[in-house]
């Protein structure tokens, strides 16, 4: 197994993952081809077999575990797996799967799955898949393209336009320092040769100081305002002070920032969806039901005293006609 491996087979070693997969599957044993007539001539030679949909990976006292208990296995993994080619966590996910098979054989030996407590536990969890099925297909009827899209829309409808520089930067870490180079820049020396050479901002240094597009809130607020003040192509007169030394700016460009694309918001929105989706289903079947709590020992529990009805604030009485203004004396 590769190390890469090892953490998920400790993963699932420990029980969390996979624990019931393929209980709900149908076991259904591969048909044999019926033989031909005896007397039926030759076929041609046949084709090249066609890869089973579901094959079977592995038999546990020959019972047969299928390539799709090992799918629905690996969506109880954490994201980091399940994010991989099932090829890559297939030789790890089969040895749980094994291990787990084994463990439920022994327990069925047993009559583990008799035991009351496991009645109870198993009801629990029965319930849960099916509010998990549920709520995946209330969700599906409602967060479709066409409502991602309307939500979308709506949103860009309500942002604002901002607007957005192109600016580039040398940071230094002495007032001196910089003022030095705004006097070297005004000689003409290249602002990204000296960026590239000067700047403390090695990043931002090796693209020649570019910082690229960005709007007023994306800074502290001495940068933005310094930046958003300068007129296209314009040099910052004096460095600029901010907690991480003196910066010389050069405007390169502004424009309205364009809208974010669909793809930036639409898991954002699709969230939005299904949380108002659930929300409304849940309070129609509340609605619908009635529901009655009881306290911990099991007594009915006291209603709750009712709300004392709100005073009805008496009228106000009609305001008295308001005298007119006397005139102003003459000056």
């Amino acid at each position: 197994m590769s190390h890469r491996l090892r953490p998920l087979r400790l993963f699932l070693l420990s029980g969390a993952a996979a624990a019931v997969a393929g209980a709900a599957f149908a076991q259904q044993p591969a048909q044999q081809p019926a033989k031909p007539p005896a007397q039926q001539p030759a076929k041609p030679p046949a084709q090249a077999a066609q890869p089973l949909k579901d094959p079977i990976v592995a038999t546990i006292n020959g019972q047969p575990v299928r390539l799709s208990e090992l799918e629905i296995a690996q969506q109880s993994l954490p994201a980091q797996y399940r994010s991989m080619p099932l090829q890559a966590v297939f030789p790890a996910l089969l040895e749980r799967i094994i291990d787990s098979k084994l463990v439920v054989q022994e327990g069925k030996k047993s009559k583990t799955n008799e035991d009351a407590a496991f009645k109870k536990r198993m009801a629990f969890v029965e319930e849960q898949v099916l509010q998990d099925f549920w709520i995946q297909r209330e969700i599906a009827k409602v967060v479709t393209a066409e409502k991602i899209q309307q939500r979308y829309q709506e949103r860009l409808k309500a942002m604002p336009a901002e607007e957005e520089v192109h600016a580039r930067h040398i940071l230094v870490s002495t007032e001196d320092e910089a003022k030095a180079l705004i006097a070297e820049l005004k000689k003409g020396t290249a602002f990204d040769k000296l960026a590239k050479e000067k700047s403390t901002d090695k990043a931002s240094g090796a693209e020649g100081g570019d910082l690229g597009w960005f709007k007023k809130s994306d800074m502290v607020k001495e940068f933005a305002d310094a930046a958003f003040g300068l007129k296209k192509g314009e040099l910052s007169e004096t460095p600029i002070k901010t907690q991480f030394g003196y910066h010389i700016i050069r405007l390169d460009d502004r424009r309205t920032a364009p809208p974010p694309a669909l793809e930036e918001l639409s898991d954002q929105i699709r969230e939005e969806l299904a949380r108002e989706a659930v929300t409304a289903q849940l309070d129609k079947l509340r609605a619908g039901a009635k529901v009655e709590k009881f306290n911990m020992d099991g007594s009915k529990a006291e209603a709750a005293p009712a709300a004392a009805p709100t005073a009805t604030p008496a009228k106000p009485a009609a305001p008295a006609p308001a005298k007119p203004a006397a005139p102003a004396a003459p000056k």
